[in-house]
């Protein structure tokens, strides 16, 4: 199992610009293998005798040259351009796949990022040690224990991180608690309604920022381009995004975990998230919330603990659905929050109703994977874990 821990570094000024230069370095030559592949690519279609291009071919053409034509390279190590050549590789079998498009160029400052394979770095406690820098201090100690595979070195505003994935047998963490299936019903207003009734709050960190965002980058944007107080003030709105999503994902983990680490079973919907960002009266709520992340951690963290994540069709009418006798309403307006069965006459609250269908979604699933009976338009997700930053053990403990 392949799991990641990302851990922020901190580098004195020296070992901060070697770490700058070394992602200058991986930009330019996925770049420079970019353009290079263009036009191999046009060569061949024109002359099939032509070999096609390849990212060991690129590797090797951009090792005979650049000693002579790229000398600044050889100031750091080696593995960062051809890490980024084997990336760009990649990119392309995934467009040859269609799993992805066609690679774009990368930018800096948003792209500053290089990749070391296990044999170019070592970890001790909390520090790490790279080729032509030596050991730079981590701020905590790797958690997975395991074959170390790789490291992506990052920088966020004026941070930088080491994103280390470790191949381990297992994860030491408990299963599920005996408390049955779940559903989770998502939503703008309350994040998530369980089917027990909980509601949890989202942080909307957008909404609560957005009028320090407006001002800084209207700051920014009455700056001198090219001068000190511009770079200055680009770092502080750096700083203000990585703030947003940092609190975004540490209120996302504090609640997967919670629900991973008491149900074994999870019913949640296949919501459509790119049609819902659409609207563009809800586009930036929806934005804030966070789904699909959310989506993704219940699935690898409930993978861990031996749990599922069954997920309902996305037509699946999981709010004009009775929970008590399945009747189906014909419509059901988004200002609608409560309603009343014209069958049984039961009071539904939009959500906890929503929650609860899904819930029997999840039951159903699992009797029939058990052997039983079982009936409903859902399908279960086989999760490949994803390289992940835990949250923080102060607040929810496995």
């Amino acid at each position: 199992m392949l799991v990641a821990h990302r851990i922020r570094l901190d580098p004195n000024n020296v070992q901060a610009t070697y770490l700058s230069r070394a992602a200058g370095v991986a930009r330019f030559a996925y770049n420079w293998a970019l353009v290079e592949w263009g036009i191999q690519y046009a060569a061949c279609k024109a002359d099939p005798s032509l070999p096609k291009p390849s990212e060991a071919a690129l590797r090797r053409q951009l090792n005979a040259i650049k000693r002579e034509q790229f000398p600044w390279m050889l100031e750091v190590t080696k593995n960062a351009p051809q890490m980024a050549i084997m990336q760009l590789g990649r990119a392309f079998d995934n467009l040859f796949n269609k799993r992805a498009r066609y690679p774009t160029f990368r930018r800096k400052g948003r792209d500053d990022r290089f990749t070391l394979s296990n044999d170019q770095f070592r970890v001790e406690d909390k520090r790490i040690r790279i080729p032509k820098l030596g050991w730079v201090r981590m701020r905590e100690a790797l958690r997975f224990t395991g074959r170390i595979v790789s490291t992506s070195i990052s920088r966020v505003a004026d941070q930088w991180y080491a994103s280390i994935t470790v191949d381990t047998l297992e994860l030491s963490l408990p299963p599920a608690e005996n408390q049955g299936a779940v559903g989770v019903d998502l939503g703008v207003s309350a994040l998530a309604t369980l089917s027990t009734g909980e509601k949890f709050e989202g942080p909307k960190a957008l909404r609560t920022l957005l009028p320090r965002l407006r001002r800084l980058s209207r700051g920014l944007s009455r700056k001198v381009k090219g001068s000190r107080n511009r770079a200055k003030e680009k770092v502080k709105l750096a700083r203000l995004h990585a703030r947003i999503g940092n609190i975004r994902r540490d209120s996302l983990h504090q609640l997967s975990t919670s629900i991973t680490r008491r149900f074994n079973a999870i019913g949640i919907e296949d919501l459509n998230i790119k049609g819902m960002l659409a609207n563009g009266h809800l586009a930036r709520a929806i934005s804030d919330m966070g789904f699909y992340e959310l989506r993704r951690q219940l699935e690898y963290k409930a993978a861990w603990r031996g749990g599922q994540v069954v997920l309902a069709d996305r037509w699946y009418p999981s709010s004009k659905l009775c929970s008590s006798c399945g009747y189906r309403l014909e419509a059901l307006g988004l200002a609608i929050r409560h309603w009343n069965c014209p069958d049984c006459g039961t009071a539904h609250e939009r959500d906890v109703n929503a929650a609860v269908n899904l819930k029997h979604i999840a039951v159903s699933s699992t009797v029939t994977a058990c052997g039983g009976e079982g009936s409903g338009p859902a399908r279960k997700r086989g999760t490949k874990p994803a390289p992940v930053k835990q949250e923080s053990s102060g607040k929810v403990n496995h």
